[in-house]
């Protein structure tokens, strides 16, 4: 006769769930710490930021709990931090309105044609080809030519990517192995759009970048400009590799020389915190 056997209950062990208890504990703290001390100590600023956070974070198309938790406690905070700036760079640009999501044609012509100099550049000079070799087994890379406006040393020769630019101010190309993606974030801020044009050949929809509601598929169109302060997540889910233009742009504004001062002035005082914006990346040199 067949008799069953009892299905397998797997427990956990008494430290393990005081490790876990102690995880959950510790994270609660680290969220409610400061918030406790800032409601006590600075009560009115506290307040005018939650004012101005829920203004930002309100700006993105998926308005749920899970965003909120992550712009207010998570990998949004700093985001939340720079709220006024943000804000107040939205109106600096006035009267060209925040898209969020842009096409092309949205920018000035003066845009359009350095954007289209670098996808040309990086297609004559064959720049997948010059990167392939210093990939290796690395989960993400990332190589710079251009930093907020200053020409950065790199291996592979680029010369048309350190010349100067009225409005594009940083170069890059980021790249994934195959089957990475990063998890759901904010870019801190609003100064820029970002830029992302996928230089190879995608014939795959598991490879595309998702933002807000909308999700952008690299097969599609190479080409996504957006407003990176937005929670968005890339993901290639393929079995290649996804190589595409890191690009930062000033936004359009009345006022370009003023934008480009500030911009001037970020990148002097992030410059030391430069590697921790892009921890989870290797830098290829």
């Amino acid at each position: 006769m067949l008799t069953l056997s009892p299905p397998v209950v797997v427990h956990s062990t008494k430290s393990e769930r005081n490790q876990r208890i102690l995880r959950i504990s510790k994270k609660a703290l680290k969220r409610t710490v400061p918030l406790a001390l800032a409601l006590y100590f600075i009560p009115w600023v506290l307040a005018i930021y939650v004012v101005l956070g829920l203004i930002d974070v309100m700006r993105n198309s998926q308005r749920t709990l899970r965003t909120l938790d992550r712009y207010f406690a998570g990998n949004g905070v700093f985001t939340w931090m720079l709220s006024p700036f943000n804000l107040s760079m939205d109106l600096l640009c006035l009267p060209y309105w925040n898209r969020g999501i842009y096409r092309l044609q949205d920018l000035p012509t003066g845009y359009q044609a350095e954007i289209q100099s670098l996808i040309a550049a990086a297609t004559e000079r064959n720049l997948v080809g010059l990167l392939e070799s210093k990939m290796n087994e690395k989960k993400r890379g990332m190589i710079f030519f251009k930093w907020y406006g200053k020409n950065l040393p790199a291996s592979v020769d680029m010369p048309e990517y350190h010349q100067p630019f009225k409005y594009i101010r940083t170069i890059g190309v980021s790249i994934f192995n195959k089957k990475q993606s990063t998890g759901e974030h904010f870019g801190p801020l609003r100064v820029t759009l970002r830029i992302l044009y996928n230089i190879n050949d995608i014939n795959n929809k598991n490879v595309f970048i998702h933002v807000g509601n909308q999700t952008h598929y690299w097969q599609e169109n190479k080409l996504f400009i957006f407003d990176d302060t937005l929670q968005h997540q890339s993901c290639n889910e393929s079995d290649a590799m996804r190589y595409c233009l890191f690009v930062d742009i000033l936004r359009p504004s009345p006022w370009p020389w003023l934008m480009s001062g500030i911009l001037t002035s970020i990148r002097l005082a992030m410059a030391p915190l430069k590697a921790l914006f892009y921890k989870h990346w290797t830098f290829i040199k």
